[in-house]
């Protein structure tokens, strides 16, 4: 059933489906992890129903966001929910297959963000469902194929931001650097300050030096059991 809901009550509205991977913490998340200039060039690797773009542009007006997806009715809903934003100029949604890149020049994008497919082939729960099972495991394009379409599309110097499992971790670097995405700016998601990490969040820069900055983890809830005022800010909840 196809659904509308908004980031804050006078913000972006979005558009989703039951159907299809639905909105999440991940995407939530990695929109106020990545640091965006103004003016950049970003493209949303499997972007989905483009909630991603939304959160990115909520945060600054002035990007283009080239959403880049498969599965064309998670294209529809992401155009539709950019007109109805009135984000027509702002906002390009191709259907097309990441691991075939070969339409999108190289080098032309400053950012390029991710949320990775986070089970292997063969491992983790795959949903019956193929739309879902898409979104969550690697069944269309794994790992390596996201970080590869990273080198294609960024210039030297730009902006790799993903959200992923941390268990997975050592995986992800090596390929990474593998692709001259080096890491630079790590962050742990926690639920508490008494859990272990369920997410990371990572930035990396092409053809960057190596040196990694690890900032204090996210907390999603206080001593109280209470969403933290970083939980907060993520969400919205404090415009």
């Amino acid at each position: 059933m196809e659904k509308m809901d908004r980031l804050w009550p006078e913000g972006y509205a979005f558009l989703f489906d039951d159907a299809l991977f639905q909105p999440s913490t991940d995407s939530f998340l990695l929109g106020d992890f990545v640091r965006t200039r103004r003016g950049d060039r970003v493209c949303d690797l499997g972007a989905g129903t483009g909630l991603l773009g939304l959160l990115l542009l909520a945060r600054q007006p002035e990007l283009s966001v080239t959403d880049v997806e498969i599965q064309e009715a998670a294209c529809d809903l992401a155009r539709r929910s950019a007109e109805l934003n009135g984000l027509g100029d702002r906002i390009t949604v191709l259907r097309q297959d990441l691991c075939q890149l070969d339409g999108l020049p190289r080098s032309a994008f400053d950012l390029v963000v991710a949320n990775p497919p986070y089970f292997s082939a063969g491992s983790g729960a795959v949903s019956p469902d193929p739309a879902r099972s898409t979104a969550r495991s690697e069944m269309r394009c794994t790992l390596e194929d996201v970080c590869a379409a990273a080198d294609h599309l960024l210039r030297y110097g730009g902006r790799f931001f993903l959200v992923f499992r941390p268990d997975r971790m050592a995986e992800l670097f090596a390929l990474l650097q593998k692709f001259r995405l080096e890491p630079k700016r790590l962050r742990f998601v926690q639920h508490s300050a008494a859990s272990a990490p369920s997410l990371l969040l990572l930035e990396c820069r092409k053809g960057g030096r190596p040196g990694l900055a690890v900032e204090p983890p996210l907390l999603l809830k206080g001593p109280d059991g209470r969403d933290t005022p970083e939980a907060d800010r993520v969400y919205f909840r404090d415009r």
